[in-house]
C-alpha cells in the first residue's frame, strides 16, 4: 500500500468561524485520493516565542508541532489579515521554526479566504520566503468568504466542490511538490 501524501495546514486565524478555517476544511474534505491533509490544532496553545526557550529548552508542544511539520509532504497556510499585518499567533508559530531543521526548503501553498488582505499576504510571503520555505506560486488559491454569510459560504464552497476546483488545486500542489516545479 502506498504511502499517504500529508499536507499539514496551518491557519492564522483561531476563531472557530473563521473563514480561513473553513477553506481549509473544505480543502481536507475535497482532498484528491491519495491526499491527506490535517489541520493543526496546535498553534493557539504554542507559548510566546522566546529564543532562550530552544534547543534543550523547547516546550513539548513546540517539539510536537515541528514534528508534524517535519512530517508532512507539503504545507497549506491559510492566513487572514490583521491590521493591515499577520496575525500574532500565526507569526508566534513561525518564529518557533525559524531556527529548526523541520522547515527549510518545505514546500507551501497559501489559500486565502478573502478578497482583500494583500498586506498580509506580501508579509506571509517575506517571511515564509525568510525562512527557506518553498512557495509553490501556481497553487496559490483565493476565494472571497470573508463577509459573506455562512449559508452562502456552503454554498460557494459548494459550488468549488462540484466544480472540483478544491481537488484540483489540491492535486496541482502535489504535482508541483513531486516534479519539483517549486520557486527557487
Amino acid at each position: 500500500m502506498e504511502k499517504p501524501f500529508v499536507l499539514y495546514a496551518l491557519c492564522g486565524s483561531q476563531r472557530k468561524a473563521s473563514t480561513n478555517r473553513r477553506l481549509l476544511e473544505a480543502l481536507r474534505d475535497n482532498a484528491p485520493a491519495g491526499v491527506a491533509i490535517e489541520i493543526s490544532e496546535l498553534i493557539g496553545e504554542l507559548p510566546i516565542f522566546n529564543s532562550d526557550r530552544e534547543g534543550e529548552n523547547t516546550p513539548a508542544i513546540v517539539e510536537a508541532f515541528a514534528a508534524k511539520i517535519g512530517a508532512a509532504d507539503g504545507l497549506i497556510v491559510a492566513c487572514p489579515e490583521y491590521a493591515h499585518g499577520l496575525p500574532g499567533g500565526l507569526k508566534n508559530a513561525l518564529d518557533w521554526l525559524v531556527s529548526r531543521d523541520e522547515v527549510p526548503f518545505k514546500p507551501v501553498m497559501i489559500v486565502h479566504a478573502s478578497h482583500r488582505g494583500d498586506f498580509a499576504l506580501e508579509q506571509l510571503t517575506e517571511v515564509l520566503r525568510t525562512m527557506s520555505l518553498r512557495l509553490v506560486d501556481e497553487a496559490f488559491l483565493r476565494i472571497p468568504l470573508l463577509g459573506k454569510s455562512d449559508d452562502a459560504q456552503v454554498a460557494m464552497l459548494g459550488g468549488l466542490s462540484e466544480s472540483e476546483r478544491l481537488s484540483t488545486a489540491i492535486a496541482e500542489f502535489r504535482s508541483a511538490i513531486c516534479s519539483g516545479r517549486i520557486d527557487r
